[in-house]
């Protein structure tokens, strides 16, 4: 399962709990919210592998890249060849070869920087997600303690009220 899903089966977890009189807690169904921490735990990893993948988009990227220069290389150096036998015309392919290689080293570089940027962006929106996860994950633990110390002290007191 999608780990937005997920989360918005915890917030609607959260908005179905029932609220405590005079306080802003809300008693949760403790099954239900480890069944979903559960699958959290278990879809984060796919998060991650998701990531690791454009990484590996971002490599093959950079390989045709690398590639598609190296035959753009050899299609000059192949033209230039083929015009030594005349002088000017030699001076003008290897102007032109050089034109060639430059413009192809200049898309490859851009082809790897476009290519860097998305791997990028891709693993900061991951990230952020996971920031944000984690802190919903924190809130809602913070929350049950609160409750649980309520209800022991709430116990204490009328065992020794009786």
């Amino acid at each position: 399962m999608d780990i937005l899903q997920l989360i918005d089966r915890l917030e609607e977890l959260f908005n179905e709990s029932k609220s405590i009189p005079l306080t802003r807690n809300v008693m949760v169904d403790e099954d239900r919210m480890l069944d979903i921490i559960d699958q959290m735990r278990i879809a984060i990893p796919e998060e991650v592998k998701k990531a690791q993948q454009l990484l590996g988009q971002r490599d093959r990227v950079l390989a045709q890249a690398q590639e598609e220069a190296n035959r753009t290389l050899e299609l000059a150096r192949q033209k230039a060849d083929q015009m030594v036998m005349k002088d000017v015309v030699m001076q003008e392919a290897a102007r032109r070869a050089e034109q060639i290689v430059a413009q192809a080293r200049t898309e490859a570089e851009n082809i790897r920087a476009d290519a860097d940027e998305y791997a990028m962006n891709s693993l900061l929106q991951l990230q952020d997600e996971l920031t944000r996860i984690s802190n919903q994950v924190a809130n809602g633990v913070r929350l049950l303690k609160e409750e649980l110390a309520r209800r022991e002290s709430a116990s204490v007191s009328k065992l020794s009220g009786e």
